[in-house]
């Protein structure tokens, strides 16, 4: 996979539902399995427990490198291969996944974005994709917590005070997985940032403060256009 496909996979603007929102929705571990419910920073999802054993992944899952071994990652939760079979763990610190999962919640530590789910934290570094990262210091005050799927707040509380209320909900029309989605998404955010130059995952959008407005309202139509084409309703 090339260096750019590790980019951003943009829901930061576009995901449904949000984490007030939602109802839980169970874990890839299937009928049967040991679940938990995390619903720290109202996250409010559902997982399978860590040590379950499952005897097949998940249909749509990336296969993650490390240390000499692999990894697999599906929907915010992770496998190792246990034998003819496969066992949840922890997401591996240090690793690089090209997707945030599905679901998550944004936080704020210290001026810097966190995206969380399944007691696991990501930090976005640029073409590399997303890092497994460890719990950041005081995990009990993060500065902000924003609806899961929502765009991280911008350092200026201005600019925040904007993005918070342009909550736009996605609706699968086609039965797509979450996996589909969330490949769609990425790729309808690569479009979008292309064709306007807005990129919500830098602060300000990385363009000029008087710019701000008018760029986003350009992303957020050509995300809405982009996904739209490929069978989604957009509200």
């Amino acid at each position: 996979m090339p260096a750019a496909a590790f980019g951003v996979l943009m829901l930061l603007t576009l995901v449904a539902p949000s984490a007030w929102a939602q109802q839980p929705e169970h874990g890839h571990g299937g009928p049967g399995h040991a679940e938990h419910f995390d619903p720290r920073f109202s996250h409010n999802r559902y997982y399978t427990n860590r040590g379950v054993v499952v005897p097949q992944l998940p249909p749509n899952r990336f296969v993650v490198p490390h240390a000499g071994g692999h990894y697999y990652y599906s929907g915010g939760v992770w496998y190792a291969p246990r034998g003819p079979s496969f066992v949840v763990v922890a997401a591996p610190v240090g690793v690089f996944v090209p997707a945030l999962p599905p679901f998550y919640t944004t936080l704020w530590f210290a001026g810097v974005p966190y995206y969380y789910a399944n007691d696991s934290y990501y930090v976005f570094r640029g073409d590399q994709g997303y890092e497994v990262v460890p719990p950041p210091g005081d995990q009990n005050a993060p500065d902000a917590v924003a609806p899961q799927g929502a765009p991280a707040p911008e350092p200026s509380s201005e600019v925040s005070s904007a993005a918070q209320g342009e909550e736009v909900f996605v609706y699968p029309q086609n039965g797509q997985s979450a996996d589909q989605q969330a490949n769609d998404k990425y790729q309808c955010h690569q479009w979008a940032t292309s064709q306007t130059g807005f990129d919500p995952t830098q602060a300000g959008g990385g363009v000029p403060p008087d710019q701000v407005a008018g760029k986003r309202a350009d992303y957020q139509r050509a995300m809405r256009a982009c996904l739209e084409g490929r069978g989604y309703s957009v509200r």
